[in-house]
């Protein structure tokens, strides 16, 4: 029934606030799903070199297969077992976002015009490039957020991607679930065969139905998270992190 695992990784698998920061609950099952021939992904906004530290300090005793960063790259394991592109999805994602950051000049430039007057947040560059932002606050992010959501429809393409108080500029054609669906085209693994968790609102895309048919989230999630998995017949459980998806992959193997 299951084939793949996409997760999130800070907030879904990995509890900061706990000791040992993943249950090893989840490790146990993930081995007996690896026996299986199931694979696994890390679904997550980190960049390349951030998830590879977060993997080295941690010691997973199960390592991912596979690792979707930034919202929208992928990678897999080459024979030297360094992460390297898979396929020609991140070259395409990259010349997609060149394209649409060279004609979104007006609009960064508003952008940074507002949080400078109206806010306290923080941008986030990358060489000249204005790719993100940092709220000081929640409440803060929900209000640059409203600003985005009127703006950036003045260019076609251009989204944004929210993960607490961070905020990362994308084109819409990439995302956590659009990654994930061109990571089931590689391997060849239907929709039906995929199990995805997350969080917060940059898991959205890959738990909405389209790419995974099996979708859950733990008791920490937020509520827009909560009602989309909710509204897919997916699960939502009462434990938070790791220990949420533990009880999540024993509701769906139950049924099967």
């Amino acid at each position: 029934m299951i084939k793949l695992l996409s997760t999130d990784f800070d907030g879904t698998i990995v509890n900061h606030d706990t000791t040992p920061p993943v249950d090893p609950d989840f490790f146990k099952l993930l081995a007996r799903m690896r026996q299986e021939g199931v694979l696994w992904a890390v679904n997550t906004g980190r960049v390349l070199w951030h998830i590879e530290e977060g993997l080295h300090e941690l010691k997973f005793p199960v390592e991912p297969d596979f690792v979707l960063t930034s919202e929208r790259e992928v990678f897999h394991r080459g024979p030297d077992r360094k992460w390297q592109d898979f396929g020609d999805w991140n070259a395409r994602c990259a010349e997609a976002h060149d394209r649409l950051f060279s004609e979104a000049g007006r609009l960064l430039a508003d952008i940074e015009d507002f949080l400078a007057k109206h806010t306290r947040a923080h941008p986030i560059y990358e060489g000249e490039r204005l790719i993100g932002l940092a709220a000081e606050s929640d409440d803060e992010m929900d209000h640059v957020v409203d600003f985005l959501a009127k703006e950036c429809s003045r260019v076609p393409g251009f989204q944004f991607m929210r993960n607490t108080i961070y905020v990362r500029f994308c084109h819409e054609a990439y995302s956590k679930g659009t990654a994930l669906g061109e990571l089931a085209r590689l391997t060849g693994i239907s929709r039906d065969e995929i199990f995805a968790a997350g969080d917060h609102y940059n898991d959205l895309p890959m738990l909405d139905g389209r790419h995974a048919a099996w979708v859950a989230c733990p008791g920490n999630a937020v509520d827009a998270v909560k009602r989309t998995v909710k509204g897919v017949g997916g699960y939502v459980a009462e434990g938070l992190c790791s220990v949420g998806i533990v009880q999540a992959l024993d509701h769906f193997l139950a049924a099967k």
